[in-house]
């Protein structure tokens, strides 16, 4: 077992560290200070709690080279949104060739009747629509919803992510309440109004919750990613699907994290049968896009919707999506690599990675365990898996996580900043697992001399 002295010796070290390795990156952090909110492009770059900033001079496969010559095997992969790698040969010539044949129209490219029945062939709905962001697609999939049922509510899991859509940063205090989540900025509404928030794998609450049929959607992640991974319960989705088939409650799958489950997501890996599916961040590649697609029957719904609908503005939509660009770059990613060749290879080097961890926490006797889904691995410093997000939010964002992240930073390895995920791309190796597992025993190690 580890002990407080123990993690604060190593943080204040690898901090010391950091800033010994890091003198270039350090300037341009006080540089960049002047001129970003934050000293950063975007607030989140700014989550990784080292003394500043790191900054990356180039990324290609799972390698990372800052801006001093560090170089790091890189099993964050941009917290998803380059699960495959960095600009990859198909990749980069995809950005080449479409680069020059115009990035956006507002008409449709020759692609997207290819695209369309990729999408329908890999995820199993038949009706699909492009957005920037998987954010974007959550907020048009919830208009969707309200207004194919008539319902104004939506319930979503405590702890869930759904990108920066408002509707959903709602969480549930420590006595069980529904509150609009504090860290939310200059929101003006009482979002409880319009959501519930239950449990994950609490079917009485969900239950409870769909009972008096004012929902209009469940929007759901098929695994809790973003206060560690918490797995669903053995017959959890089963109930889920008939609960809101009971209660006509349209059921939203956002697979945005768990696509790493196979070249169909979780969705089709486990047999879930959503409504609707979302699907951002690795989509295009690292080109901002994100799709969501309808089952057959809520498309003749909005169909017959949108008949009745006087012409004008639906606020669904912005200018860019469904460009050219966007398109021309998913078809490369569902024909190249969400094929079930390489998600197999994928999958054999995550198990390799899980049972690597899981032996080192067993050889070194630590209070930890490691999860995994697909391609997405992820260990959490404490003995037993939480089932819900209050049991998960617990146990994360701790000093020991923080110790941890910058010791295997130090020796170039990158890893989730939020939790402690790891994902494996195409060009992650063997060794490349190895030397995680190694780094991290040694890790491990320190902490419970």
């Amino acid at each position: 077992m580890s002990s407080p002295t123990a993690v604060e010796a190593m943080l204040e070290r690898e901090r010391a560290l950091f800033i010994q390795r890091n003198p270039t990156s350090g300037k341009l952090a006080q540089q960049a200070s002047r001129h970003w909110l934050g000293g950063v492009p975007m607030m989140w770059m700014s989550e990784w709690g080292t003394p500043h900033q790191l900054f990356i001079d180039k990324a290609e496969g799972i390698t990372l080279t800052d801006a001093d010559g560090n170089t790091y095997k890189d099993f964050c992969l941009g917290d998803t949104g380059a699960m495959f790698g960095h600009s990859p040969a198909p990749v980069a010539e995809a950005l080449a060739r479409l680069g020059a044949r115009g990035l956006t129209t507002m008409l449709p490219s020759p692609d997207a009747a290819v695209v369309g029945e990729l999408l329908s062939d890999r995820f199993g709905v038949p009706a699909w629509q492009v957005t920037a962001t998987a954010t974007d697609a959550n907020r048009a999939v919830l208009r969707w919803c309200r207004a194919l049922t008539g319902r104004n509510k939506i319930l979503v899991f405590n702890g869930c992510y759904h990108g920066a859509v408002d509707d959903a940063f709602v969480r549930l205090d420590d006595k069980g309440r529904a509150i609009p989540d504090p860290g939310l900025v200059g929101e003006v509404r009482d979002l409880t109004a319009t959501t519930k928030v239950v449990e994950f794998n609490d079917v009485a609450a969900l239950e409870a919750a769909l009972a008096s049929g004012d929902v209009a959607c469940v929007l759901a992640e098929p695994v809790l990613t973003n206060v560690g991974m918490v797995l669903p319960d053995a017959g959890f989705h089963t109930v889920l699907r008939e609960l809101t088939r009971q209660t006509a409650t349209l059921l939203v799958i956002d697979e945005t994290h768990c696509m790493s489950s196979g070249p169909g997501g979780y969705t089709r890996a486990h047999g879930l049968e959503p409504d609707i599916i979302v699907l951002g961040k690795p989509i295009a590649g690292g080109i901002p896009a994100a799709v969501y697609g309808f089952s057959e029957a809520l498309a003749a719904r909005a169909a017959a919707y949108m008949k009745t609908q006087a012409a004008g503005h639906t606020g669904i939509g912005t200018t860019l999506s469904g460009s050219a660009i966007q398109i021309g770059m998913m078809r490369v990613m569902l024909e190249t690599y969400f094929t079930e060749s390489n998600f197999d290879r994928l999958n054999a080097l995550a198990e390799r990675l899980e049972q690597g961890i899981a032996a080192a926490i067993a050889r070194r006797g630590i209070d930890w365990h490691v999860v995994r889904v697909g391609a997405r691995v992820e260990f959490m410093c404490c003995p037993d898996r939480p089932r819900n997000g209050s049991e998960a939010a617990r146990v994360i964002h701790r000093p020991i996580d923080l110790a941890v992240h910058h010791f295997m930073l130090n020796r170039g390895i990158l890893i989730t900043p939020f939790h402690n995920m790891l994902l494996i791309a195409p060009s992650t190796t063997a060794d490349d697992v190895d030397r995680l597992v190694e780094t991290l025993d040694r890790c491990m190690g320190e902490l419970t001399l």
